[in-house]
């Protein structure tokens, strides 16, 4: 496995067309939302989800690429079973015997080693710091939130056979392009062990994650962007945020945006700051 030597900064864009990005369980299920500006959100638990669904796809939960936050995963177990190693067992004292338990941990699983993780097990109280960090998405434009009205064929029970369909809701955004931020430490990538064929598949996952995610309810998503800004050191060669700041995004259209192309992108490459490159992966 390839070290990362490099810090990392990155803007993801995404669209939606008539589904449902990210729903609110707060909201009756809406379609997540800025209640003082209208603009959607898509929260980062929300895209770490589907890059460990990627992965979990494409790596098949192998060696080095198994998912700790997965569907009916017992976290316990699985913290059980790193403690249970033999080069845990051998270590002399607590202090030990956790550090390494948790490299073991970050090891066995990708999306702790990418992501981190806290590790809540009685008496294996720990916590894993990931080097790769997401910031909620934004829609660049304030978004509709749509209502639709669903009836039902079948029923449920036999009793229930002449009564009449069941109704239902559907909720929707017709179309919303959404930005999101990220950050690559190869500082905390050392201690976790994510390496350059780590990164390489986070990537990737960002660029197919939507195609292995489709649902009826999240309608047609997009990765449409993927702008990397690449640093020619560990700890990084300028803030992150005058980066972002190279990076705009504006409408091209008067019509209500209901497509990707009625934007345009553009990156600021006269204004980028020395010992940093920037490359467009998507």
């Amino acid at each position: 496995m390839s070290e990362l030597n490099n810090r990392y900064d990155f803007v993801y864009l995404f669209d939606v067309k008539d589904g449902n990005p990210n729903g609110d369980p707060d909201a009756g299920n809406l379609p997540r939302i800025d209640a003082e500006t209208g603009m959607g959100l898509v929260t980062d638990v929300c895209l770490k989800r589907k890059v460990r669904n990627y992965v979990q796809v494409t790596k098949g939960l192998s060696d080095r690429y198994d998912i700790f936050i997965k569907e009916k995963a017992v976290l316990d177990s699985m913290v059980k079973k790193a403690y249970e190693n033999d080069l845990v067992k051998e270590c002399k004292d607590e202090a030990k015997q956790k550090s390494t338990a948790k490299m073991l941990l970050c090891d066995s699983y990708y999306d702790i080693r990418t992501f981190g993780a806290v590790i809540a097990t009685k008496g294996k109280q720990d916590q894993v710091r990931g080097p790769v960090q997401m910031t909620f998405a934004r829609s660049i434009e304030p978004i509709t939130q749509m209502e639709h009205s669903i009836t039902r064929m079948a029923v449920t029970r036999e009793e229930d056979v002449a009564k009449e369909k069941t109704m239902g809701r559907k909720n929707t955004v017709p179309y919303g392009l959404y930005l999101c931020h990220g950050f690559v430490s190869a500082n905390l990538a050392r201690q976790t062990g994510f390496s350059e064929e780590d990164l390489q598949l986070f990537w990737d996952a960002l660029k197919n994650m939507f195609d292995q995610d489709r649902s009826a309810a999240r309608g047609l998503m997009s990765a449409q962007k993927l702008i990397v800004f690449k640093h020619n050191s560990i700890l990084g060669n300028a803030p992150a945020n005058k980066l972002f700041d190279l990076v705009r995004v504006k409408r091209t259209s008067e019509e209500v945006a209901r497509d990707f192309s009625d934007y345009a992108v553009t990156i600021n490459r006269d204004k980028l700051p020395e010992h940093v490159s920037v490359e467009e992966l998507l």
